[in-house]
């Protein structure tokens, strides 16, 4: 039986019997089909980028801050683009110096027992403020009264020898004058009588130390403060060299805040401290910021560098009459430093940043916008001062400036509030020299509120406007 290739058929097409070697008219087949697939995705591609294109309005503009976005938007494709603006202010703006600190009492004082004894009393509770002096507990006296009558016993034994001696020695002399006893008897009754008086003064010491160890039974404040928890319980035997003491006392009021800033603030600061009749003010507020806790003032500076952290440490006394710092609390600390005067003031939401630097958006009087760079100085809150860049007056975007390029069209938008509360919806058109957008015979009265509860412009036409505080 022989084993002969078979061809199957299917439609037009042959297969090639296994094994078969492809033919050249084969490949150039294969060759043409791959050949116009891909012509065939060039010109669907091609014409695909031309039509986008086509669809796309072109942007030109200020490019050089990293500004800029999409053209248009708020009052219709290729209008002016709705954007809320400011005015560049002359005021003062505070100089602040921030720092982390710690509250640190001006007195801690571990109340400990100076002699030993069964802990008779506990006067105090556990929290309670303590005036200094005030009894906060007994150890049991009796030992101690007992000492106190053996000693005075023993003075009142040595005080009798000791005037013996003394009047026996007034005898002698006199008869040591008539030539009655030799000068030896007189020289050895005054040694008698010097030793008795020191025998007096012994005893005396051994007096004044058993009354002041009856007065150490009875321990007392010594200072005003709150008393924490109790750490020993009446009943027990307390030594002086006890562990811990019986209680901690703080002292509170007043209290202090140990913190640091960088030795870059060194010159500042000294400069302020050594300033006759200066004070410099300081505020705590809690851990996340976002509450001030207490106001007080600069007391001192440390007189070192810490060369690890590039730190130095400063002192700031609080009166903290309503407790409201706690001993070894953490706290945010910001130190009113200096006042800069006459300094151009935009709110910081002006600001952008871009690859040349900070620079903000002003609104020329065509309502085209052009971006200045600036030069940044101190920041207080939202405020933030000017030093070049800008002049009292510039009206600059604080909201809406992602959206903008330079010399783009928009629509300023400057909200008020009416006296009686209700809001202005400024034309944006118009600007006078105070700020009022609706200078130029556009009457400023209230006006209605749209659907979505935002004023609506006179001529019927809805602005993009939210008034301050809304973040919506």
């Amino acid at each position: 039986m022989s084993h002969l290739p078979t061809e199957v058929s299917t439609g037009k097409e042959t297969l090639t019997p296994a094994g078969q070697p492809v033919t050249p008219a084969e490949k150039r087949r294969s060759r043409r089909i791959v050949l116009f697939s891909l012509l065939a995705l060039l010109v669907l591609g091609t014409g695909s980028l031309l039509y986008y294109r086509s669809k796309t309005p072109k942007s030109t503009g200020f490019q050089g801050f990293g500004g800029g976005g999409r053209r248009g938007g708020g009052f219709g494709m290729g209008g002016p683009l709705p954007v809320v603006v400011n005015l560049a202010r002359k005021g003062d703006i505070n100089i602040i110096l921030n720092g982390l600190g710690t509250v640190t009492p001006l007195a801690t004082v571990t109340v400990s027992t100076q002699i030993s004894g069964y802990l008779t009393e506990v006067n105090f509770t556990e929290g309670q403020l303590v005036n200094k002096g005030d009894l906060l507990a007994v150890i049991d006296p009796r030992p101690y009264a007992a000492a106190l009558e053996q000693a005075q016993g023993q003075l009142l034994q040595a005080q009798a020898q000791f005037k013996e001696a003394q009047i026996d020695l007034d005898r002698y002399v006199t008869l040591s004058g008539q030539d009655s006893i030799s000068k030896q008897q007189v020289d050895a009754q005054r040694a008698l009588a010097t030793q008795y008086e020191g025998m007096v003064k012994q005893d005396q010491g051994i007096v004044d130390s058993a009354q002041l160890n009856l007065t150490y039974c009875h321990i007392t404040a010594p200072l005003t403060g709150r008393v924490g928890l109790r750490l020993v319980d009446q009943g027990n035997y307390v030594t002086p060299n006890s562990a811990g003491g019986l209680v901690l006392l703080t002292q509170v009021k007043p209290i202090t805040v140990i913190f640091t800033l960088p030795e870059d603030n060194i010159p500042q600061v000294v400069k302020q401290v050594r300033t006759p009749g200066s004070s410099v003010s300081v505020d705590a507020f809690n851990r996340d910021n976002t509450a001030k806790l207490a106001s007080g003032t600069l007391a001192t500076i440390d007189n070192t560098v810490d060369p690890t952290t590039g730190t130095f440490k400063l002192r700031a006394v609080f009166p903290n009459d309503d407790e409201v710092l706690f001993p070894n609390q953490f706290v945010n600390i910001s130190m009113l430093i200096d006042v800069q005067h006459g300094a151009t003031v935009v709110s910081t939401s002006a600001i952008e940043r871009g690859q040349q630097g900070s620079f903000v958006y002003v609104v020329g009087a065509d309502n085209k916008v052009s971006a200045k760079p600036v030069t940044l100085g101190a920041t207080e809150g939202e405020r933030v001062a000017v030093l070049t860049g800008l002049s009292p007056g510039d009206k600059v975007v604080v909201d809406g400036a992602d959206r903008l390029k330079e010399g783009m069209e928009v629509d300023p938008q400057f909200p008020t509030q009416s006296p009686g509360g209700g809001a202005r919806t400024p034309g944006g058109r118009a600007w006078s020299k105070d700020g009022n957008p609706w200078a130029g015979g556009k009457p400023g009265g209230d006006v209605k509120l749209g659907p979505d509860g935002k004023p609506v412009a006179p001529d019927g036409e809805h602005r993009h406007w939210k008034p301050p505080g809304d973040s919506n």
